[in-house]
């Protein structure tokens, strides 16, 4: 499992995050064959590797049952491992390769309308001192690039080129792949106030970091840091239930609206780093009512 793992990491360039579950889904893969008496990759049959999914998905193994999502990324880590043992000379057969993970809901991303993304906005600057200049910073990104908030997070500041008529940033995906994304004047506008007067104020308490953006102690904001800062933005903003509300909300909702706009379906696949545009499509299932609207104003006999 540990060589699986470290092809992984060497090979596919997976990120910290999805190598974590991995370790997880193939500990409790392991866990279920040692149970059943599998004690080498030869012993395991087709059969256990079906029985596994169906295991994951009830928790008829003593565990907590997966999502759908979940079972088809534990699925998906049990499959690999198969290849790599047939790869490397461990088994002659792939015992995982006519498993397929369960099929997955398709469900709309949920994005927020315009007015409510500048409600939010503008919630997120409110008050004295560095914070809200780095969380209103932090926001307008977020919504300006669609960037995933690891990537955000992940920013150095030399990642931003603040050049007039082209700023942008340099986005690390997943994977390890890098774009670079355009940035809006009103994000550059709250990204270079944040770098004048408040991440100096943020950098003073800390031993020199190239982060872009800081905590209070002057280290690198993390994860749960900026998903607080969105929360609590939210609510300031009274946008109802803020906890439906994620930086995932603010990637959504910039594919929703550029789509909406009129933005091709493959420059927004390229702006969110997806690697195939089948996963980018599902926005444009979200603007049927625009759709609808132009055609009933457009189309002689819509009515």
């Amino acid at each position: 499992m540990e060589a699986y793992l470290a092809h992984l990491t060497v090979e596919r360039g997976l990120s910290v995050n999805t190598l974590a579950a991995y370790r997880r889904d193939l500990g409790r893969y392991v866990a279920f064959l040692d149970a059943r008496g599998r004690a080498a990759p030869g012993d395991v049959a087709e059969a256990d590797v079906e029985d596994y999914l169906l295991a994951v998905r009830t928790g008829a193994d003593g565990r907590s049952p997966l999502s759908p999502a979940s079972a088809a990324r534990a699925v998906v880590a049990v499959r690999g491992w198969h290849r790599f043992w047939v790869r490397d000379g461990v088994t002659d057969d792939d015992a995982a390769r006519a498993v397929r993970p369960p099929a997955q809901p398709r469900r709309l991303p949920k994005a927020i309308p315009v007015e409510q993304v500048e409600q939010l906005l503008d919630a997120a600057g409110l008050g004295e001192g560095p914070v809200p200049l780095r969380d209103r910073a932090l926001l307008e990104l977020l919504y300006a690039t669609g960037a995933r908030i690891s990537e955000a997070v992940g920013l150095d500041v030399d990642d931003l080129d603040a050049s007039p008529g082209r700023a942008s940033v340099r986005l690390r995906g997943k994977g390890g792949k890098e774009r670079v994304v355009p940035l809006g004047s009103f994000a550059l506008d709250a990204v270079e106030a944040y770098l004048v007067r408040g991440r100096p104020a943020l950098a003073a308490g800390g031993r020199g970091t190239p982060a872009l953006f800081l905590n209070t102690r002057g280290a690198r904001l993390s994860r749960q840091s900026a998903w607080a800062a969105l929360r609590t933005a939210a609510g300031r903003a009274g946008l109802g239930d803020a906890a439906h509300l994620s930086p995932h909300t603010l990637r959504h909702s910039f594919a929703t609206h550029l789509l909406a706009g009129g933005a091709d379906v493959r420059v927004v696949q390229e702006l969110l780093g997806h690697a195939s545009v089948t996963t980018t499509q599902v926005y444009t299932l979200v603007t049927v009512d625009s759709l609808r609207e132009v055609y009933q104003l457009s189309h002689p006999r819509a009515r």
